[in-house]
């Protein structure tokens, strides 16, 4: 799926802050092909200048350091505002500098689409459905948030981010589009981010035992991140009362304990599988109704885990062992 071109019928000038982060490079790459003028804008705290080394070369990229909790001053037809640490660990390390990525960035990127009457696409996430007590999740169920949690930096200041993107629709007409992400995995995550899939394949490779927290009956699903980039750009190019917010997600539903064993086979390592206490606020249940997505935006994930997984295992081989 192509977008759409500028007002002068040129390409676009697509901001994308985080763009030099694990979803955000995927998105930069795939926008390049597409013809588009790229500003990527990164603070680089969990993200690595190796994920956008292949475009700083390329005529249509562009790379600024910033910090998204201060105010950017720049020309775009389009925003997608990704910019924040998505892990835990990450996270968790400066959560109230994380509040303030998830709070001040909004407003300071909706700030900018006002400005230039730009189209902005808000990067939320499946975590605003807490521990839930719907399964699957649907767009209208509230969630079971933990407010003072050791989670909710993140957890909140996503909520709060959706209810800033709402306001300003409501209040200045602005183009508005909210995308909340299930668990996505692929090439480019951090070998040291704390996301199961990377912990997983990281422990085997390295041939050290797979950490499972809690009795690993608890589920996620997997959406690979090609999927999910697509889903992102048919969000921000449909039609102006898609509003969402829309599930992105694969529904396919895997216990952790599943996921373990499926890695340890892929890699061969035989590493030993060993359990450890479940962290505070951590989810029993995560899987995505994505019915709004395949009704209004004709998205459906088609790589599966058992694909998906040995492309994701192949990068770490690549970037861990220089194999």
């Amino acid at each position: 799926m192509t977008t759409t071109t500028s007002m002068g019928g040129g390409p676009l000038r697509i901001l994308v802050t985080g763009g030099a982060g694990f979803l955000g490079s995927h998105l930069c790459e795939r926008l390049l092909r597409e013809g588009h003028d790229i500003l990527c804008v990164d603070n680089f705290y969990t993200s690595t200048r190796r994920n956008i080394i292949p475009f700083l070369d390329h005529p249509n990229f562009e790379l600024m350091r910033h910090d998204v909790t201060f105010p950017l001053y720049v020309e775009v037809d389009r925003i997608y505002n990704l910019a924040c640490p998505a892990s835990p660990i990450h996270y968790q390390r400066d959560p109230v500098q994380t509040t303030k990525t998830s709070v001040h960035g909004a407003i300071n990127m909706l700030g900018l689409a006002k400005r230039t009457g730009a189209r902005i696409l808000q990067a939320s996430t499946s975590e605003v459905y807490g521990d839930p007590e719907v399964h699957p999740q649907t767009e209208s169920y509230w969630g079971n948030v933990n407010p003072i949690g050791v989670r909710s930096c993140y957890d909140e200041g996503k909520r709060c981010a959706e209810t800033l993107f709402f306001d300003y629709w409501r209040q200045h007409g602005l183009p508005i589009k909210v995308a909340r992400i299930f668990n996505t995995y692929g090439p480019r995550m951090l070998p040291n981010d704390g996301r199961v899939v990377s912990n997983f394949i990281v422990q085997a490779l390295q041939a050290r035992d797979i950490t499972v927290y809690g009795d690993g009956e608890q589920t996620r699903s997997f959406c690979y991140v090609d999927d999910l980039v697509d889903g992102l750009i048919r969000l921000m190019e449909s039609d102006d009362e898609i509003t969402g917010p829309v599930n992105l997600g694969n529904p396919g539903e895997f216990s952790i304990r599943q996921l373990a064993e499926q890695v340890t086979e892929l890699v061969g390592s035989g590493s030993s599988i060993v359990y450890e206490p479940l962290p505070e606020d951590d989810p029993t249940q995560r899987k995505p109704d994505i019915s709004e997505a395949r009704r209004h935006l004709g998205w459906n994930p088609v790589v599966a885990l058992e694909d998906g997984l040995p492309r994701t295992v192949e990068y770490f081989r690549e970037t861990l062992l220089g194999e």
